[in-house]
């Protein structure tokens, strides 16, 4: 399957100097997930996401 499951999003604008979405992908590779952060343009956030291939078991 090559789809993705969204865990998270984060809205673009977050403040300065600051990186929930990939703090949280980082968070998430720690528990075994293969997280990555993607931006969606259409809503102007930031995606966590897990392909469907690479779930955890």
């Amino acid at each position: 399957m090559n789809g993705r499951m969204v865990l998270e999003r984060f809205p673009a604008g977050g403040p300065r100097g600051s990186w929930p979405a990939e703090e949280f992908a980082h968070a998430c590779r720690l528990e075994g997930q293969a997280a990555e952060v993607v931006m969606d343009l259409a809503s102007d956030a930031f995606l966590v996401v897990v392909r469907g291939g690479e779930l955890v078991e």
